[in-house]
C-alpha cells in the first residue's frame, strides 16, 4: 500500500464519491485494507476479466464509472470506464488505455484531479448559462427596437469578454516569492 493512499482515499470520500476497491489480492488482505480505508465496497481475487465485470455491474447499476489502475491487470477495466485514470509510473498498457494520465505515482491528486474537474464544470455551465441570458435578452431588446444593431454587438462581444475572463479563474496563479 502506498504511503499517501490513506489520506487519498479519505479526501475521496470526503468529495462525496462511492469507493469500490477491485484487487487480485487475497479477501483476507483486500478485506483488511479495504475496511481500514473506508472503501464501499470490496471486491478480491479478481482477475482483469473479474475487474471488467464489476466495473460494468456498476455501470449497469446507473452508476458514472471513474477507474483508476497502474498495471496490465487493470487495462480491460480503464477501456471499458467512463473516466479511465492511470498513474505516470504505470504500464504502457494501463496509460494507453486512459482519457487521463497522473504524472507520478502520487494517489494524492486524484482528489486534485475530482476538485478541478468539478470547478471546471461549474464555470462552463455558468458561461453557458450567461451567454445564452445575455443573447435571448439582446435579442428580445433588439425585437422590439431597444437596441441597435451596434449596440447589440457591444453588448455581445464584452459579454463573452466577460466569460472569456471568468474561464480564466481557472489557470494556476503564479506565486510571487
Amino acid at each position: 500500500v502506498r504511503g499517501e493512499a490513506k489520506k487519498a482515499v479519505a479526501r475521496l470520500r470526503s468529495l462525496g464519491l462511492h469507493l469500490v476497491l477491485m484487487t487480485g489480492d487475497t479477501d483476507v488482505i483486500a478485506g483488511a485494507i479495504g475496511q481500514s480505508f473506508g472503501f464501499d465496497r470490496i471486491h478480491a481475487d479478481l482477475l482483469p476479466d473479474g475487474k471488467l465485470a464489476r466495473l460494468r455491474e456498476l455501470k449497469a447499476e446507473g452508476r458514472k464509472v471513474v477507474m483508476v489502475g497502474d498495471g496490465v491487470n487493470d487495462a480491460p477495466a480503464l477501456a471499458a470506464a467512463d473516466v479511465p485514470i492511470s498513474m505516470g509510473s504505470g504500464t504502457d498498457i494501463a496509460q494507453q488505455f486512459s482519457g487521463v494520465l497522473l504524472i507520478g505515482d502520487d494517489l494524492g491528486k486524484l482528489g486534485d484531479l475530482v476538485a478541478l474537474a468539478r470547478r471546471c464544470r461549474k464555470i462552463i455551465l455558468f458561461n453557458f448559462a450567461g451567454t445564452l441570458l445575455v443573447d435571448a435578452a439582446g435579442m428580445a431588446l433588439a425585437a422590439f427596437g431597444l437596441l441597435s444593431p451596434i449596440l447589440a454587438a457591444v453588448v455581445h462581444v464584452s459579454s463573452e469578454l466577460l466569460f472569456i475572463l471568468n474561464s480564466a479563474r481557472l489557470l494556476p496563479l503564479q506565486r510571487r516569492r
